[in-house]
C-alpha cells in the first residue's frame, strides 16, 4: 500500500486519517496542503478516482464568495479555479495508487490492499 494523505495539520478529520492508518501500523505520507497542494496530476487523478471534482468541493468551507463563485462559473473553467483554490477541496483526500477517497472514510479504507 503506497497511501498519502492530504490535509491540514488543523483538521480535525485529518487527524483521525492519520491516526487510522498509524493505529494500524500502515505506512503513510502525510502532504499538508496549506504548505503543498494538490499538482494538476494528483488532481485530476483523485477526480477521477472519486467520480468527479464535484465531489472534491467543500459546501460548508468558510469562503463563500469563492463557493459562489466555482459553484456559478462556466462549466469548462471550473476544475481549473478549484485547482487554483484548493482551500475550498473537503479534507482529507486520502489516495492509494488509483484509489482515493474524500473525507474521513475508514469503511472503504479497511478494503484497500
Amino acid at each position: 500500500m503506497n497511501i498519502q494523505i492530504f490535509g491540514t495539520k488543523k483538521s480535525f478529520d485529518s487527524k483521525k486519517a492519520e491516526r487510522y492508518f498509524k493505529e494500524r501500523g500502515i505506512k503513510y505520507q502525510f502532504i499538508d496542503m496549506k504548505v503543498k497542494g494538490l499538482s494538476r496530476g494528483e488532481f485530476q487523478s483523485v477526480c477521477q478516482a472519486v467520480g468527479g471534482y464535484e465531489k472534491l468541493i467543500d459546501q460548508d468551507c468558510r469562503d463563500k464568495d469563492l463557493l459562489a463563485l466555482v459553484t456559478y462559473i462556466a462549466e469548462e473553467d471550473r476544475a481549473e479555479k478549484i485547482l487554483e483554490n484548493q482551500k475550498i477541496i473537503r479534507i482529507p483526500i486520502v489516495r492509494n495508487g488509483r484509489q482515493a477517497t474524500v473525507g474521513y472514510q475508514p469503511d472503504v479504507w479497511k478494503n484497500w490492499k
